[in-house]
């Protein structure tokens, strides 16, 4: 036995392997395959996946100009003067503060407090949301910055009530599957379009004068400019930015590259690239020109290791809305729904992608857990001034190196934490370096475009208009709005047809037509509640469940076969429930065995079905 294995084996015996419900811990939920180095290995592994976030959503944010004050009344060209760029800058680097330091607890707390192999980081999708168009770039939105980190701080709160009371499942499962997928792509064809934009991307198209579009690729001082605004570029400079091309074969192309080779850190790897053959001065690409703001931002840089703290974001919430109310509302919705569809639908594709999901329950240990966790990050992290977090996808990547327990989660953190002490580095990734991986994050997003159903007009044409208008619209909230109202108007109008004609007028095709049902597995009422009105003291421990002849552990009575037994858990058994089929071991059991609850069994008829 070699001395990583000694290691696993002490850890896997210890406290902390029973915890975390390491293999060869004793555990009687313990999670099979799994150990520290593995975990480890695992942590690091999602960490390169996810750190392009640290980068990208201070970029992102920053285009709002955060808390920076311009008086356009007095002076329309304020945006472009020096002392306003000067704070941009300031708020960039507190970006990158705040981005690695919630993006550390986040998933720390996620791995050590709900078990879960998932980091957490400021959300792709919502952090665009949050900075085009409910902040505005330079602050042109729909409220100001103040007000919109409010109303994100306050749905944290909400979030954690509905995790709480188990409505945050079933608000997830009353939306339409069509719907739920439309938004994964139009969010991803938002992504993509703000790639392809100067702001935060490779500059390949831009707003035009006769197309709402057009061709671009000039370098940003050749643009025209018109009425102090910078539109297209002459004919005679389109393509010729050497910083996009730079961008899309490093940016890329090498990307694409290394992810087809499974390369781990493929997404940061390019980022790199572009940023150090950007970061020389003098060039026709440098991301430090020689004046007051690429001296200010190369001083910086050259701190390579230094610690920013976060001076103009934290805690500025603003509670007198004022005039604001109607549009805080709308954010506050937007944002609420979208995260329960992202991380809802995030944790339950890692927890299967883990095997951890409950065949019966359709559940996860842990789930109610999990949901607080990223919803009190959600207002913490608004305290620092960041857009929603969630459960990042790109944790796949650490489960597929055979991450099963929530020290992933936690090693993903430690590294998250150290990144801090970095800024410096990351405060100096240029746009361009960033705007090819949300083309790449927008092309991976769109794969659910497959799953929706094209065979049914009432579930087909509200997903695509959904997914048409979020970038077309520059809206998530438009496209999701307008995607709902069409479906409840179009199914409403159907039913109602239906029912006059006596059941005679239905559309060719309704058999086709996606299941839909409030009622989700295991119930809306949380189990904890269910315990607790049954009078057990300690109901935030789940009940064992055991079935079969000689599925006893240590002193408790046999149940016969085929009895179904609640066990009550005591100090050496403090989390989950155990279940033993026909007497066999959890060892020997094959994860097809059907396993009976005290849960009543749930319906799913033809004409209910459940995502």
């Amino acid at each position: 036995m070699g001395w990583v294995q000694k290691i696993d084996h002490a850890i896997g015996r210890s406290v902390v392997g029973r915890w975390f419900q390491l293999d060869g811990s004793g555990h009687h939920k313990e999670r099979k395959g799994s150990n520290f180095s593995t975990e480890i290995r695992a942590g690091l592994a999602t960490f390169f996946a996810m750190s392009y976030i640290i980068a990208v959503n201070a970029s992102i944010v920053s285009d709002t100009g955060g808390t920076c004050t311009c008086d356009r009344s007095a002076d329309p060209s304020c945006v472009s003067g020096e002392a306003y760029a000067l704070c941009k800058s300031e708020i960039r680097r507190d970006m990158i503060t705040a981005t690695a330091a919630i993006s550390a607890l986040g998933s720390f707390f996620m791995g050590l407090l709900a078990n879960m192999p998932v980091g957490i980081a400021p959300g792709m999708g919502m952090n665009a949301y949050f900075a085009y168009t409910v902040v505005g770039v330079n602050g042109t939105g729909l409220v100001p910055y103040q007000v919109a980190v409010t109303a994100i701080f306050v749905e944290g709160f909400i979030f954690f009530g509905l995790a709480l009371l188990g409505m945050r499942q079933w608000l997830a499962r009353a939306i339409p599957r069509s719907i739920k997928l439309a938004t994964s792509v139009g969010i991803g064809l938002f992504l993509t379009l703000i790639g392809l934009t100067y702001s935060q991307g490779i500059g390949l198209i831009v707003g035009a004068v006769s197309t709402p579009l057009e061709l671009a690729g000039c370098a940003s001082a050749d643009r025209i400019v018109q009425d102090g605004d910078a539109l297209g570029c002459p004919g005679s400079h389109k393509m010729r930015n050497p910083a996009m091309w730079v961008a899309i074969f490093c940016g890329g192309v090498f990307t694409v590259i290394l992810m087809m080779y499974r390369v781990k850190g493929a997404i940061i790897a390019g980022i790199l690239l572009v940023s150090i053959i950007s970061w020389p001065r003098g060039t026709e690409l440098t991301y430090f020109p020689y004046t007051a703001v690429g001296d200010d931002s190369f001083d910086f840089f050259r701190r390579v290791v230094d610690f920013h703290p976060i001076s103009r974001t934290l805690a500025v919430q603003e509670w007198s809305l004022g005039s604001y109310g109607g549009q805080f509302g709308l954010a506050l919705i937007t944002f609420l729904y979208v995260d329960i569809l992202d991380c809802t639908g995030t944790l339950y594709a890692m927890a299967k992608h883990a095997d951890l999901m409950d065949p019966v329950t359709q559940d996860f240990e842990g789930s109610t857990v999990a949901y607080m966790v990223d919803s009190i990050a959600i207002s913490i992290g608004a305290l620092f001034g960041t857009p929603p977090v969630t459960a990042f996808v790109e944790s796949g990547a650490g489960i597929s190196e055979g991450g099963k327990t929530g020290l992933t989660a936690m090693t993903t953190g430690f590294c998250f934490f150290i990144s801090i002490f970095f800024a410096p580095i990351f405060a100096s990734i240029p746009a361009w370096a960033t705007g090819c991986v949300l083309i790449l994050v927008g092309s991976m997003m769109v794969r659910n475009v497959t799953e929706i159903n094209w065979n049914y007009m009432g579930d087909a044409v509200p997903a695509f208009v959904t997914i048409a208008l979020m970038p077309f619209t520059y809206s998530i909230a438009d496209g999701l709005i307008a995607g709902i109202c069409l479906y409840i108007l179009i199914n409403t109008l159907v039913w109602a047809i239906e029912k006059a004609s006596g059941g005679r007028l239905v559309p060719h095709n309704k058999e086709s037509k996606d299941p839909w049902t409030w009622r989700i597995p295991g119930g809306v009422v949380p189990q904890w509640m269910v315990r607790l009105s049954r009078g057990k003291k300690d109901f935030w421990r789940a009940d064992r469940t055991v079935q079969g002849e000689g599925a006893s552990d240590g002193d408790e009575p046999r149940p016969g076969p085929g009895a179904v037994a609640l066990i009550r858990d005591d100090a050496d058994h403090p989390m989950g429930e155990k279940r033993v089929s026909n007497g066999d071991s959890p060892e020997r059991r094959g994860s097809s065995d059907v396993v009976a609850t005290a849960t009543p069994p749930v319906e799913t008829s033809g004409d209910k079905k459940l995502m």
